[in-house]
């Protein structure tokens, strides 16, 4: 019971790292209609950026900071120089132009901080455990990640749904020409939004940073898991991106710890390890075909 409520914890905050990734990447796509691939490059920056702010300042909340704003800033300078000439265009121009951004950004990372991957060390109020039930210990830091998750999901239902912002940020979705025609400087609207989903890949980074090399071409593995996230919760609707990356989260995690153990019920040990591992590895891939099988619009396709 105490390894199921710990992998179920460390599922919940893999999704919601996910899920900040797939939060942003859903609004430019949903709103602008735009295929953003260099949204895991901004994932890579926040995590340079926090990084080296971290081991320059030793406040992991400077870090923070610093890895939210760098990509905030280099996302709408990107949609300001490059990607504002693509919406009209077709989506193979906005991949190759994306995918052509992902090669300056690696490359451009290199240049900066070299090919040593750095590391993201944890003050000691965030790298110690909490008893989550009697005699059952957690790391608060996994912890921290579910809490932002959730604080960051809420701010953004908020935003969206409840303020003036959100009502133009919905209108510009349904219609861009009608909101332009009625006042609406949707150029700055779309930079704000480009922004913010950059500011949420940022937050991501920073916090992926100490579980992971910080180090060129890190976005890419998990742009690929992002965008499963994506296909299955429904491309374009938020509510889609919290579930797809709960259930890519959950079954990603549970996955690799129980398929093994799991498969040995029927399985030599040696055998029914390899299986499994090698199941497991597949199991997301797996999880968004049986989705799009029964709802090849994903489970929110419709929603928006």
């Amino acid at each position: 019971m105490q390894l199921f409520l710990e992998q179920v914890l460390n599922g919940l905050q893999f999704g919601m790292t996910l899920l900040l990734m797939a939060s942003g990447l859903t609004l430019v796509f949903g709103i602008m209609n735009l295929i953003n691939l260099a949204h895991g490059s901004l994932f890579m920056l926040g995590a340079f950026a926090g990084a080296t702010v971290v081991a320059w300042s030793g406040s992991f909340l400077l870090g923070l900071l610093a890895g939210v704003v760098t990509a905030g800033l280099a996302g709408m300078a990107m949609e300001a120089l490059v990607l504002r000439r693509l919406y009209r265009r077709d989506h193979l121009d906005q991949v190759l132009a994306t995918f052509g951004l992902i090669l300056l950004f690696n490359e451009a990372v290199r240049v900066i901080w070299g090919r040593r991957p750095l590391g993201l060390t944890l003050p000691d109020w965030l790298a110690g455990s909490v008893e989550i039930l009697p005699g059952v210990g957690y790391p608060v830091f996994r912890l921290a990640v579910i809490a932002v998750g959730l604080a960051v999901m809420a701010g953004l239902w908020w935003l969206v749904m409840r303020t003036r912002l959100g009502m133009r940020i919905r209108a510009g979705a349904s219609d861009r020409e009608m909101i332009g025609a009625l006042g609406v400087n949707i150029t700055a609207l779309y930079t704000l939004v480009f922004g913010l989903g950059a500011c949420l890949a940022g937050l991501a980074g920073v916090m992926a940073a100490p579980f992971i090399a910080v180090q060129s071409g890190m976005g890419e593995d998990i742009l690929i898991l992002t965008f499963v996230v994506i296909v299955i919760g429904g491309i374009g609707s938020l509510r889609g991106a919290v579930a797809g990356a709960l259930l890519i989260g959950l079954a990603d995690t549970l996955g690799r710890v129980y398929l093994p153990d799991l498969l040995r019920l029927w399985l030599p040990p040696a055998t029914a390890d390899g299986a499994g591992a090698a199941l497991a590895s597949m199991t997301i891939y797996l999880l968004m075909a049986l989705v799009l099988a029964l709802r090849p619009r994903g489970l929110f396709g419709d929603a928006g």
